[in-house]
Order: C-alpha cells, then sequence, then structure tokens
C-alpha cells in the first residue's frame, strides 16, 4: 500500500513538474522565490525538509548497505524526486517499515 501511494505522489508530482517545466524553465520555478520575504520563507522551508531528508536518507542507505550518494545528488539536482523514489526502491525492514 504504501509503495502504491509513494508511486501515485511520484507519478502526480512529476506531470506537476513537466507542465512548471515547460511553462516557466528551470529557472522560472526558482526565481519567484526570491522575490518577497513570504516567498523566500516557502523556498527556505523547502531547503531545511530536504536537508533532514537527505540527513535521513544518508543514514538509511548506509545502514541498509547502500551508497547514499545518488539519492543525495538526486534531491540536489531535483528536489523532492530524490527522496521519493528512494522510499519507492528501498527494501523494507523485518519490522515492516
Amino acid at each position: 500500500m504504501q509503495r502504491n501511494l509513494i508511486a501515485i505522489v511520484l507519478v502526480l508530482f512529476g506531470a506537476l513538474t513537466a507542465v512548471a517545466l515547460w511553462q516557466h524553465g528551470y529557472w522560472g520555478i526558482i526565481e519567484p522565490h526570491f522575490r518577497t520575504f513570504g516567498a523566500a520563507q516557502v523556498f527556505a522551508d523547502l531547503m531545511i525538509a530536504l536537508s533532514l531528508a537527505m540527513i535521513w536518507m544518508w543514514r538509511d542507505a548506509r545502514a541498509a548497505g547502500r551508497s547514499p550518494w545518488p539519492w543525495i545528488a538526486a534531491t540536489l539536482a531535483l528536489g523532492s524526486f530524490g527522496p521519493l523514489v528512494y522510499l519507492l526502491t528501498r527494501r523494507p525492514t523485518s519490522d515492516g517499515r
């Protein structure tokens, strides 16, 4: 069930991202976050959340014997796609998580 939900989120977010890139380009997605303090706060919040996700992915990947670098690089280049694909490809633990 969880993998299905992650896959649905990934597909929907991917479609939204594709439309945004098509209409505005890569810089057009980022640039509005520097216009106002409110927009900058949202951007900073995203950076904090992705940093926390990268720390978690680093620790989780190392504990599972996987290299964290592909996921860190994907997160830095593609944002939330890195953690979403990591979660989709992560092997479940013995306790089901």
